[in-house]
């Protein structure tokens, strides 16, 4: 699939039913950019079988769920002010999980292929101030 926005190829997964809540449209599948990381709702039809891997983005993204949750946190990053309840649960999910949401988020930051749609070292500190403030 093709991201709308970029171009970019995007990665498509299922979103956990209990992860649902936390999206816009509350879709049972999305897809992420792998360059410029915007998400998508898709078609639980357009995706693969068997977990993502999120390595097509970074391998700084955890696995499994928390990789989920990462990847819906970094995708509604740009909305921080519609989406701040969301994505302090999201973030929360992650660091639960045992990874650094933060980390990721640097780590993003100094990726050469990646190009978010939004400012990655801004938003680090405000999900800084969501998850510790």
């Amino acid at each position: 699939m093709t991201c709308p926005d970029c171009g970019g190829d995007q990665l498509a997964f299922r979103v956990p039913a209990d992860l649902r809540d936390h999206l816009p449209e509350a879709s049972a599948a999305v897809a992420i950019c792998t360059r410029c990381l915007a998400i998508d709702p898709v078609e639980e039809s357009d995706v693969p079988e068997g977990p993502p891997d999120f390595s097509a983005i970074s391998d700084a993204f955890p696995s499994g769920d928390a990789g989920v949750a990462m990847a819906l946190a970094v995708g509604l990053l740009d909305s921080l002010a519609l989406y701040r309840a969301e994505l302090s649960a999201l973030l929360e999910r992650v660091e639960r999980a045992g990874s650094d949401p933060l980390l990721v988020l640097d780590r993003l930051a100094a990726n050469s292929g990646v190009d978010p749609h939004f400012d990655v070292d801004r938003r680090r500190t405000q999900a800084e101030q969501l998850l510790y403030g």
